[in-house]
């Protein structure tokens, strides 16, 4: 499909090609993976408060309805007019805005390959970027008729499975492009860039998800990744909205959560296993983060989780992508 010029009602028309491609396809509120690697669908069909979910590097659409996701105490509205793009791995909370069983909120999300991003960056020909400081890692973009049109035709291969192998990856490619060619493109380039601190601070990140359990020095870390303590908590709570221990005691009860509910260890157990040394700290910490104390946030958990017979739920799964 050939986008000439990028007009209102072309959008309108992709939003609503992609919004019935897939609530055809996700007929149960949820989320969903897809034969394509990266892409998975959600549905919800009822307004629902945040939902605390790690949202890995990725874009997500929202063809129908309208989302928020929270951040360090700021929102982010998306809707089929506005795109959500995260450049590194942020503790986050999701809400449902609009949504009902008539007109569900149906939308996507599609893993960022950061590699790419970087070849293309590399290639050359793209503009400057503007901006070239360091800021949030989420922000929201205007979904323009090419970006949907890369979607459309990307979702289109769920119909001729045999393409996905060689096809998928060039529009996958494009869509990277298109992103880079955005109103979010310095937010992308500063990761990327090799040379920059939001480079760093997501190898900083990458280390931290591989060693939450172990005690955290800030000092050190900042040192694997060649800055200065000032500077990298600087860059760091600018970047996520917390400061490094703060994301390591995020890292920690979630993971806790995770084998309280998917392996059935008991609470001082699930503690002593993420790194914590007093059963009693870790109950406080993680009756502020999720509302409730570990007992009775499990029995919530597995009550909700036999209502729905096992389907899978964000609130089920921690490191969930905000769909």
């Amino acid at each position: 499909m050939t986008i000439k010029h990028d007009t209102p009602a072309q959008s309108a028309s992709l939003q609503l090609a992609l919004a019935q491609t897939i609530a055809a396809r996700v007929t149960q509120p949820g989320d969903c993976g897809t034969p394509i690697a990266g892409l998975g669908f959600f549905r919800r069909e009822h307004p629902a408060p945040p939902v605390v979910c790690m949202v890995e590097p990725s874009i997500v659409l929202v063809a129908q309805g309208e989302k928020r996701l929270w951040v360090g105490g700021e929102g982010y509205p998306y809707d089929p007019s506005r795109f959500l793009v995260t450049s590194l791995d942020l503790p986050a909370n999701s809400e449902v805005l609009v949504a009902s069983p008539q007109q569900p909120c149906v939308g996507l999300t599609l893993k960022l390959d950061l590699r790419m991003l970087a070849e293309l960056i590399a290639q050359g020909g793209l503009p400057p970027s503007r901006d070239r400081s360091v800021g949030a890692g989420v922000g929201i973009g205007s979904a323009t008729a090419p970006l949907l049109a890369a979607f459309e035709r990307l979702l289109a291969l769920l119909d001729e499975p045999d393409a996905i192998p060689v096809l998928a990856p060039l529009i996958q490619r494009e869509i990277h492009y298109r992103l880079l060619m955005s109103d979010q493109a310095a937010r992308l380039r500063q990761i990327t860039s090799v040379d920059g601190q939001g480079y760093r601070i997501a190898k900083a990140i990458d280390w931290l998800k591989l060693n939450y359990a172990m005690p955290l020095r800030v000092e050190e870390l900042a040192a694997r990744v060649q800055m200065s303590a000032p500077t990298f908590h600087h860059h760091f709570r600018q970047l996520t909205a917390m400061s490094p221990l703060q994301y390591q005691k995020w890292l920690r009860l979630n993971e806790a959560r995770r084998l309280m509910l998917n392996e059935h260890l008991d609470v001082s157990s699930a503690a002593f296993k993420v790194g914590y040394e007093s059963p009693s700290q870790f109950s406080r910490e993680y009756s502020r983060l999720f509302g409730v104390p570990p007992k009775r946030d499990m029995t919530a958990l597995r009550g909700r989780a036999a209502d729905t017979d096992g389907a899978a739920s964000s609130v089920l799964a921690p490191a969930a992508l905000p769909g």
